[in-house]
């Protein structure tokens, strides 16, 4: 394979929310954890499972169920934290992202991804990226930096101890 097809060719993080099959762009995934204790953050939204201490950092996990509309799904052993680096403002705020399980990284082309559906979809829109198959099966690849509001990034860094400056102006 020459080079001009493999820059054309997009790495995915494929994992499960119940029993749907989502991919985010391996660009965006800084790296996999089985699931550990999470420590809950008082006053806030029921999506945000808390923060983990990863290697003396503190990191809010989103319930990616929740805070896709789904209901509260139970953890067990396949359920894994996909760390995540989403660009907000120039800056990038990590996050970790609670999912059912992690399937596999697989390469898909430009030309064999859909764009969104424009009804239908269990997901909010704005969070579909495209639609991928693979095995006959649908992928939603959704776009980690539309998720979440410019609110819940604020709160995400507030909860890693990462106040901006409005925030220590304001206070």
């Amino acid at each position: 394979m020459n080079d001009e097809v493999l820059k054309d060719i997009n790495q995915f993080l494929t994992f499960t929310l119940g029993k749907e099959i989502f991919a985010l762009d391996i660009g965006t995934v800084r790296e996999v954890l089985e699931l550990t204790s999470i420590t809950k953050i008082p006053r806030t939204p029921v999506f945000m499972r808390g923060v983990i201490n990863l290697r003396g950092h503190a990191v809010p996990v989103v319930d990616m169920r929740q805070k896709m509309g789904m209901s509260k799904g139970e953890d067990t052993v396949d359920t894994c934290i996909i760390i995540v680096e989403i660009e907000f403002d120039g800056e990038l705020t990590v996050m970790g992202a609670l999912v059912d399980s992690v399937r596999e990284v697989f390469e898909m082309a430009p030309d064999t991804i859909e764009p969104a559906p424009k009804m239908g979809a269990a997901v909010n829109a704005e969070y579909i990226k495209g639609m991928g198959r693979q095995d006959g099966q649908f992928i939603i690849i959704l776009d980690i930096n539309k998720i979440f509001s410019a609110e819940e990034l604020a709160m995400a860094r507030e909860m890693a101890g990462e106040k901006s400056d409005d925030q220590e102006e304001a206070a």
